[in-house]
């Protein structure tokens, strides 16, 4: 497991228990085994279920877990995603952690699935965005695959992405082109006017960005394009508009909603006594 998620993982923990379960240590016997159940309490796509083991883990592990759903797939109100057997003080005291996780991430997933619903048919391509929960890139982007779309960046540092402030700085869009000629990695542009499109294709752009256009402007602008470069469309894009810009004749779509905006999914844990 990627070293950035185990330390997100153990910050979650350490963040929620700190010095101690008190309630469990007061309530519960220490040598108390207990069995547990995560129940899915809606329809949605699940994921983070590989977190369960390595959560476990670090507080002491138990003596069995069996993960039934993994990530991407479905599960419907009242199924069982995974089963647990432990010291119940162990059951209790990660119970808030497990259910964050899966809660977030799976309403991610789910949301990611019906924006990939949506165009479905088309050659178009959902991508996620950097609007992420900070600390969380990893794991909800992670989930956004999952859910099926497509990633895009993960970061500043995987590829070049040349938007209206680096335009400005760098004196232009040909110089801001050529300045990042050779960077090694994919390198795309946003053009926000005709006269950016043209300058931008008559430079070698080989991946335009336009941002806040209607589906009819989109598709005249994909037009003019002709397929001299891939074209992202962002900029209001949500589930009631995604499928007018696929069918744009877009190569990608890009919708930060699917991580900034997604709702938790309803996921109940019960523990019963051994």
């Amino acid at each position: 497991m990627h070293p950035e998620v185990v330390e997100v993982v153990r910050r979650a923990l350490e963040e929620d228990i700190g010095a101690g379960d008190i309630t469990s240590r007061l309530c519960v016997p220490e040598d108390q085994n207990a069995r547990g159940v995560f129940l899915a309490r809606e329809a949605q796509v699940i994921a983070g279920m590989e977190l369960l083991p390595l959560i476990y883990k670090m507080r002491g592990g138990v003596a069995s877990l069996e993960v039934l759903k993994r990530d991407g797939e479905t599960a419907e109100d009242g199924e069982t995603l995974a089963r647990v057997f432990g010291r119940a003080r162990i059951l209790l005291e990660c119970e808030r952690v497990a259910l964050n996780f899966l809660q977030r991430l799976s309403g991610v997933a789910t949301l990611a699935r019906k924006f990939a619903e949506r165009v479905a048919g088309t050659n178009c391509r959902v991508l996620d965005t950097r609007k992420t929960t900070p600390g969380l890139r990893r794991l909800e982007k992670s989930a956004a695959a999952a859910g099926g779309v497509t990633n895009h960046r993960m970061g500043l540092f995987d590829a070049v992405l040349i938007k209206n402030n680096h335009i400005a700085a760098a004196g232009g869009v040909r110089q801001a082109l050529e300045n990042a000629s050779g960077a090694g990695v994919p390198v795309e542009i946003e053009v926000r006017t005709r006269k950016e499109l043209a300058e931008a294709l008559e430079n070698g752009a080989t991946r335009l960005l336009i941002d806040n256009l209607s589906p009819e402007e989109a598709a005249e602008w994909v037009r003019v394009v002709g397929g001299r470069a891939s074209i992202e469309i962002s900029g209001g894009v949500t589930l009631g508009t995604v499928r007018a810009y696929a069918e744009t004749g877009a190569d990608f779509v890009s919708a930060g909603a699917i991580t900034h905006s997604a709702r938790a999914t309803d996921i109940s844990f019960r523990l019963e006594l051994d």
